[in-house]
C-alpha cells in the first residue's frame, strides 16, 4: 500500500475459552519484532568512521533556558546522589539540564567531496555530501575553532557549519592530523551575528584520565545528518586499541574510549561527556556487527587536548621554505607488524643521499615511530605534519633499527633541509 500504513482485515470476534486453573503460575515473555531502518549496505564486521553519510545537517535545537556551570553541576550531583540512594539500578534519569549547558557548544558540520569515478564514457566527478559533527573549543578575536575528527572534513571541497539557532556559515580547514583522526575547522566571527554569538559558547573541557568504567556518558551530535541528538549509557572500558581505515587507506590504531551510549553515521567529531557537562571525548568510531550491540568509541580528550591546540596555534609554512627530511616510506600496520615481528610506523625503504635524513644517520630499513615527540604510525601523517615545519627547523626523531636480529630503539637530531 502507497501509503505506508497497514490494514488488518476484519474478523468476528472469537468467544473466550473457559480457563481451566493453573497448578503453577509462570512468566509469559512476548516477543517483539523490532522494525530498523538501514542506511547503506554493512558487510561483515567493519569499523565506521561515522561522519560520512547524507547531505542534510541542521543544528540543535535552541533552549529556552541557560544555567550557569556551578548551578547545573550542584544539581546534576545532587539528583545523581539521590538516584543511587534510592534505587541502584537506575543511576540517570534525567540529563536534560546537562545537555541544555552543553548543546549550544556543539555543531552541525555538513561537507561536500568531489569523488572521481570510472564508466563507459569515461571518468567522471560527482559532489558528495556529508555530515558529521564538532565541537566549539577556542575563540579568538577574529574566529571561532571547531575540533572534530579528520574524516570529517578529509578531502572536502566545500564545508558549513550549523550552530545552536540554526545559523549556517562557511567553514575553512584550519588544520589536520590524519594519525589521531583529529582535525580543527575554524569560522570567522565576522560571519556570525551578535544573536548567534551570544547563543554559543565554548565547550568545558574535562578530564578523561579520571575517567572510571561504568560512569555516565552522554553522547550528543549531528546523528544521521538529522541535526542534533542525544543518548546516553556508561563508560564500557578504557584505552582500547581500535584500528579503522584511515582516508588514505591505511589503518590507524589509537587507544580510545568505550561507551554503550550509542554512537551513530553524523556523531563523528560530537561530544562525549560526564555528568557535570565536560567534554570527556570526542566520538569518532561505532563497531557495527549483527552480533554486536553498544560498541561505540571516543578519542579521549585528555589525549585530543594538546593535539587541537597545535592544530589551532601552528601555519602552513610556504611552500619555497617548505621542510624537507629526504626518505621514502611505507606503512608498517597491525597485519605487517604481527606476520613480520616488526614495530608499527613507518618503514623508510628509501633515502636521498646528502638529505637531511641521510645526514642525520637515518638508514633504509628503520622504522620510524615519533616525530618532534609526538607518536606517528603512517606515511602520510608524516607529510601532513611536515607541512607546518620550515627548512631549518631542528626536530628529534624516534626510531627503531634492526641490530642482531633484534629492533633497537634511538633518537636521532635532524636539521629539516629544503627540497630543491
Amino acid at each position: 500500500m502507497d501509503n505506508n500504513y497497514y490494514y488488518a482485515p476484519y474478523e468476528e470476534p472469537k468467544k473466550e475459552k473457559e480457563k481451566k486453573p493453573r497448578k503453577r503460575f509462570g512468566v509469559t515473555l512476548a516477543k517483539c519484532a523490532a522494525l530498523a531502518l538501514v542506511f547503506g549496505l554493512i558487510s561483515g564486521t567493519v569499523f565506521y568512521g561515522t561522519g560520512y553519510i547524507f547531505q542534510k545537517a541542521a543544528g540543535g535545537e535552541n533552549p529556552n533556558t541557560v544555567v550557569q556551570p556551578a548551578k547545573v553541576e550542584a544539581e546534576t550531583e545532587g539528583k545523581m546522589t539521590n538516584i543511587i540512594r534510592n534505587n541502584v539500578s537506575s543511576v540517570i534519569s534525567d540529563v536534560s539540564q546537562v545537555v541544555e549547558e552543553a548543546m549550544p557548544s556543539i555543531v552541525s558540520i555538513t561537507s561536500l567531496t568531489v569523488q572521481q569515478y570510472n564508466t563507459f564514457w569515461g571518468t567522471m566527478s560527482q559532489e558528495t555530501p556529508g555530515a558529521g559533527s564538532g565541537i566549539i573549543v577556542a575563540q579568538t578575536e577574529d574566529e571561532l575553532f571547531i575540533a572534530t575528527n579528520n574524516h570529517v572534513v578529509a578531502g572536502t571541497s566545500e564545508l558549513t557549519v550549523c550552530f545552536v539557532d540554526n545559523t549556517t556559515v562557511a567553514a575553512q580547514v584550519k588544520g589536520t592530523d590524519p594519525s589521531t583522526d583529529l582535525a580543527v575547522v575554524s569560522v570567522k566571527l565576522s560571519d556570525l551575528s551578535a544573536d548567534t554569538l551570544n547563543a554559543i559558547k565554548v565547550a568545558v573541557l574535562g578530564d578523561s584520565e579520571s575517567v572510571k568504567v561504568g560512569q555516565p556518558a552522554i553522547a550528543i551530535g549531528n546523528a544521521m545528518g538529522y541535526g542534533q541528538s542525544v543518548t546516553v549509557g556508561y563508560i564500557s572500558a578504557l584505552n582500547r586499541e581500535v584500528s579503522v581505515e584511515g582516508t588514505d587507506g591505511s589503518i590507524v590504531t589509537n587507544a580510545l574510549i568505550q561507551t554503550d551510549a550509542a554512537i551513530n553515521p553524523g556523531n563523528s567529531g560530537g561530544a562525549l561527556l560526564n555528568v557535570k557537562g565536560e567534554v570527556i571525548g570526542i566520538n569518532s568510531v561505532k563497531y557495527s556487527d549483527t552480533k554486536v550491540e553498544g560498541m561505540g568509541y571516543a578519542i579521549p580528550i585528555s589525549t585530543a587536548d594538546s593535539i587541537i591546540n597545535d592544530l589551532i596555534t601552528r601555519e602552513k609554512v610556504d611552500e619555497s621554505n617548505l621542510a624537507y627530511l629526504g626518505i621514502h616510506g611505507v606503512d608498517v600496520t597491525d597485519e605487517v607488524s604481527g606476520s613480520y615481528n616488526m614495530p608499527k610506523g613507518i618503514f623508510v625503504d628509501q633515502v636521498v643521499e646528502g638529505s637531511a635524513a641521510d645526514q642525520a644517520g637515518i638508514r633504509r630499513g628503520d622504522i620510524i615511530t615519533s616525530f618532534d615527540g609526538r607518536e606517528i604510525s603512517t606515511y602520510e601523517a608524516l607529510l601532513q605534519r611536515m607541512q607546518y615545519y620550515a627548512a631549518g627547523a631542528q626536530v628529534e626523531i624516534v626510531l627503531q633499527s634492526a641490530q642482531a636480529g633484534e629492533y633497537v630503539e634511538r633518537t636521532v637530531s635532524v636539521t629539516m633541509g629544503r627540497r630543491n
